[in-house]
C-alpha cells in the first residue's frame, strides 16, 4: 500500500529529475560550444605566440651579439626553445584549407632558427659583419612570420566565420527551444500536482462529507474511499466504526423496545391481578355455591336456570384460572359459547349468534380471554343498545399459515379515531364489561403473545356494523408469554 509519504517523495523526485535533465541538457549544450570557441582561440593563440616569439628571440640575439655573456646566450637558447614549441603547436593546426600556409608558415620558423644559428656561429668566429648580415636577414625573417601570422589570422577568421554565425545563431535558438521547453514542463508539473493533489484531497473531502453525515445522526451511508494509502485505511476503520455505532443504536432501541414490552407485560398481568383479586373473594365458596344452586335448580326442574348456572361457574372459573397461560381456539370458542349463553338468558331472542367454524383450526395456541371481550363488545354495543336487538356472526377461517378469526356485528359501527385508538393501544374503557379486559388490551396481549404487530384488523364505516379480524399465526414468534407466573 502506498503511502502519502511515497507519494510525495515521488513527486519530488520527479521534479528533481526533470530539473536534473534541464541542467544536463543546457550543460552539454554550452560546454560542446564553449569547447568549439575554446578550439579557434587556441588557434589564434598560437599564432600570435609564433610571432611574439620570433619577436623575443631577435631580441635575445641582440642583446647577446651587443653583449656576448653566457646569460644573454641562455636567454637566446631559451627564446629558441619557445619557438620551436610554438612550431610544433602550430603544425597541429594544420588541415587541408590550410595545408600550404602552414608549411610555408613553419619553413619560415625554421628560417628564423637557422639564421639565428649562423649569426651565432659567425659571432664566434669574430666575424662582425656576417654575423651582422645575418642578424639582419633573422630581423626579416621575424617580420615576414609577423605578416605571415596576419594572414593566418585573417584567413581562420574568414573560414570560421559562418562559424560563428552558427554558434550565435544556435545560442538564440537554445534560448527559445529552453523557455518553450520550460513552458512546457511547467504545465506539465501543475497538471501533475493537480492530479496529485487531488488523490489526496478527494478521500479526504469524502471523508470530511461522511463525518458531516455522521454528525447528523446519518448511520445508514456506507463510506466508500477510493485510495490506496493511510486514507483508504482510515476510511475503513470510519466506516467500520460507523457500523459499530449503527448496531449499539439498534441494540439499544431493541433492548428499550423490548424492555416497552416487558414493562406493559408487567402492568397488564399487574392489572390481571388486581381484577382477579377483585372477582377472587373465596373462590371456592363462590364456585360451591353456585354448583348448589345449579343442582337445586335442576332437581326443582328448572333445567334452563341450572344450565345457566353451570355456565355462569364456567365463565367465572375460566377468568379466574386461565387469563396468564395459553389456551386453544377451542378453549376460547368454548367459553365463547358460555357467555353467549348466559347473555341469551338475558336478552332472549334479541341476540342471535351465526358461527361458522372449521374445527381443523381449534388447536391453534392463543392467549387466554381473547375471543369473549371481543364478542362482549360486540353485545354491549351492538345489541343491548337496539330495541330489535342484533346480529353477531362468528367465524374461523383456515388461512394457510394463519387463522383468521371474525367477529362481525350489525350494530352502529366504530369511528376512525376509536379504531385507530384500540390498534395504538390507547387505553378504551367498555362499559359494562364483566371480565376487566378491555379491548385494547387484548391488541397488546395478542402482539406480546406472537412477537408481531399485524394481529388484528377493524373494518367500520362508522355508520353501521363493524368486523373484527384476529389474524392469529399457526407458529409463535416467541415463547415467553407462558412463562408468567402461575396466579391461579
Amino acid at each position: 500500500m502506498n503511502s502519502i509519504q511515497k507519494k510525495i517523495w515521488t513527486l519530488a523526485t520527479i521534479v528533481l529529475f526533470i530539473m536534473a535533465a534541464i541542467w544536463g541538457a543546457l550543460t552539454y549544450y554550452n560546454q560542446k560550444t564553449q569547447d568549439q570557441y575554446n578550439d579557434i582561440l587556441q588557434r589564434y593563440l598560437r599564432m600570435n605566440e609564433v610571432t611574439s616569439a620570433s619577436q623575443h628571440m631577435i631580441a635575445s640575439l641582440n642583446n647577446y651579439l651587443l653583449a656576448p655573456t653566457p646569460d644573454n646566450l641562455e636567454l637566446l637558447h631559451a627564446s629558441k626553445s619557445n619557438i620551436q614549441r610554438a612550431k610544433a603547436e602550430v603544425s597541429e593546426l594544420q588541415n587541408v584549407e590550410n595545408a600550404f600556409a602552414i608549411t610555408s608558415y613553419t619553413n619560415l620558423i625554421d628560417s628564423l632558427v637557422e639564421t639565428t644559428d649562423r649569426s651565432l656561429l659567425f659571432q664566434s668566429e669574430k666575424d662582425s659583419e656576417a654575423s651582422s648580415d645575418a642578424f639582419d636577414e633573422a630581423t626579416r625573417i621575424s617580420k615576414y612570420i609577423s605578416e605571415m601570422t596576419l594572414t593566418l589570422l585573417d584567413t581562420e577568421l574568414k573560414t570560421y566565420d559562418q562559424f560563428y554565425r552558427g554558434i550565435i545563431e544556435q545560442s538564440q535558438e537554445l534560448k527559445k527551444t529552453g523557455v518553450l521547453l520550460l513552458l512546457l514542463i511547467t504545465f506539465l508539473l501543475l497538471l501533475f500536482t493537480y492530479w496529485f493533489s487531488l488523490s489526496i484531497t478527494r478521500p479526504v473531502q469524502k471523508l470530511t462529507l461522511a463525518a458531516k453525515e455522521l454528525s447528523r445522526g446519518r448511520f445508514d451511508l456506507q463510506i466508500e474511499v477510493n485510495s490506496n494509502d493511510e486514507i483508504s485505511f482510515l476510511a475503513k476503520m470510519f466506516d467500520r466504526m460507523r457500523v459499530n455505532i449503527n448496531n449499539l443504536i439498534s441494540e439499544i432501541q431493541q433492548k428499550a423496545q423490548l424492555e416497552k414490552e416487558l414493562q406493559e407485560n408487567k402492568l397488564l398481568l399487574q392489572e390481571s391481578q388486581l381484577r382477579s383479586l377483585q372477582s377472587q373473594i373465596n373462590p371456592h365458596f363462590l364456585f360451591n355455591t353456585l354448583d348448589t344452586l345449579s343442582k337445586k335448580a335442576y332437581l326443582e326442574g328448572s333445567e334452563e336456570t341450572s344450565d345457566l348456572l353451570v355456565s355462569v361457574a364456567g365463565l367465572l372459573r375460566y377468568n379466574l384460572k386461565r387469563l396468564d397461560r395459553s389456551v386453544t381456539l377451542y378453549d376460547e370458542v368454548k367459553v365463547m359459547r358460555q357467555y353467549i349463553d348466559i347473555q341469551r338468558a338475558r336478552f332472549t331472542e334479541r341476540l342471535r349468534l351465526y358461527a361458522d367454524i372449521d374445527d381443523s383450526c381449534l388447536h391453534v395456541q392463543v392467549p387466554g380471554l381473547t375471543l369473549q371481550p371481543i364478542v362482549e363488545n360486540a353485545v354491549i354495543h351492538a345489541v343491548e343498545p337496539m330495541e330489535e336487538g342484533g346480529v353477531i356472526w362468528f367465524r374461523i377461517i383456515d388461512g394457510g399459515e394463519r387463522v383468521f378469526v371474525e367477529i362481525e356485528d350489525d350494530g352502529p359501527g366504530m369511528t376512525k379515531e376509536k379504531i385507530k385508538q384500540i390498534l395504538e393501544e390507547h387505553v378504551v374503557e367498555t362499559e359494562g364489561h364483566s371480565t376487566g379486559i378491555g379491548f385494547s388490551n387484548v391488541v397488546k396481549r395478542l402482539r406480546l403473545f406472537y412477537g408481531i404487530d399485524d394481529v388484528m384488523d377493524i373494518q367500520s364505516d362508522g355508520e353501521r356494523g363493524t368486523k373484527v379480524i384476529l389474524k392469529i399465526p399457526k407458529t409463535r414468534g416467541i415463547d415467553s408469554y407462558d412463562k408468567a407466573p402461575d396466579r391461579g
